[in-house]
This record gives structure tokens, C-alpha cells and sequence, in this order.
């Protein structure tokens, strides 16, 4: 099994490829290791000294680090903990586990249901793919008087970057193509 990694804009994240499907549906983000129960995958990448995030995606694999941490020195861990999981055959989600959905947005009802639709349309078909290529995801929270909430998964979370791609890039997307919204926040 060969694994490929790929930096991200966020420098205390990397995203792993190991070139067979990691979620079959949805994704899964961990930010904590008590949170990683229900991943038996997860759960053995926090055991690696100075991880602290993991994201599932579709293919692929998001593992953050702390600041102190040099990737130099984790990286062999994380490539071996994955290619020994995926050489074993063990399942990435536990049986029976509830896992977030790849569309992962809230529902769009009541009087701004149209505008929902919109914003989650662009969020699905221009945002989330190049989002998702960087190793994150970014799920529509709502939308309250003109305001977008999302909230930042995987590489995403806690990126340097993440404000101005919210800022000038999502918000100025959105507010061209739907005149209702007057701001994006990140939740």
C-alpha cells in the first residue's frame, strides 16, 4: 500500500491519500480523543505523540498536530498506523456509529428556505469540492438576517487561512450570487 500526503494551507495539518475509500458515506471529524470512540482508526492516530485532529473523508485522511511537534518526527508513525490499519482489513468507523453526513448542512425551511437552498447549492458545488481537495470541510450552519453561519472541519479548523477564505472568498461568493446575504461567520 503506498500512502500519499499532500500539505495543506493550514501548516499543522496534513492530509494522507491511501488510495482506497476511507468513508464510504459521510465524513467524520474528531477534535478530541474521547470523541474518536467510534473510530478504531481515529482512536489509533491519537495514540501518535502530538496529534490533535482527525478528519475522514471520503478518501482520504486529515491528521492535525500540535504547534510544538515537528511533522518530521510523527509523520513515519501516522503513515504506519494507517497502512497497518488498512493492510488488517479493521473497519474505520465501529458498527453501529453515528458519523456526520457528507452534505452535512441543517435543513432549509421556513421563510428563508429558497435562500438556504441557494447557499447550500454553491456551498456543495463550488466550495466544498476545493475545500475538501485542501483536506477539510465546511458545513452551513444557517442563515439569520442576512448572515451565514459555517462551521470549519479537518484541515479547515484552525487554519491560518481559514478567515480569509471565509471572508473573501465564501462571503464574496455568496453575497454575489445571493444579494441576501450580508456576511459569513464561522460557528
Amino acid at each position: 500500500m503506498f500512502i500519499q500526503t499532500e500539505p495543506t494551507p493550514n501548516p499543522q495539518t496534513l492530509k494522507f491519500i491511501p488510495g482506497v475509500d476511507v468513508m464510504k458515506e459521510g465524513v467524520a471529524d474528531f477534535r478530541k480523543p474521547e470523541d474518536a470512540k467510534v473510530s478504531p482508526l481515529a482512536e489509533r492516530l491519537f495514540a501518535v505523540h502530538g496529534v490533535t485532529g482527525i478528519y475522514l473523508g471520503q478518501d482520504f485522511v486529515s491528521v492535525s498536530k500540535r504547534e510544538d511537534v515537528e511533522w518530521h518526527h510523527i509523520k513515519p508513525s501516522i503513515l504506519g498506523t494507517i497502512m497497518e490499519h488498512f493492510t488488517a482489513g479493521l473497519p474505520v468507523m465501529s458498527e453501529g456509529a453515528v458519523i456526520g453526513d457528507s452534505g452535512g448542512h441543517a435543513a432549509a425551511n421556513g421563510a428563508d428556505g429558497e435562500i438556504v437552498k441557494q447557499i447550500v447549492e454553491l456551498l456543495d458545488t463550488r466550495v466544498r469540492p476545493a475545500v475538501a481537495q485542501d483536506g477539510g470541510d465546511i458545513v452551513f450552519h444557517g442563515f439569520d438576517e442576512g448572515i451565514v453561519y459555517l462551521a470549519m472541519q479537518g484541515a479547515c479548523a484552525g487554519c491560518p487561512s481559514s478567515v480569509m477564505t471565509l471572508k473573501h472568498g465564501i462571503e464574496n461568493l455568496l453575497r454575489h450570487y445571493v444579494p441576501e446575504v450580508n456576511e459569513v461567520r464561522a460557528v
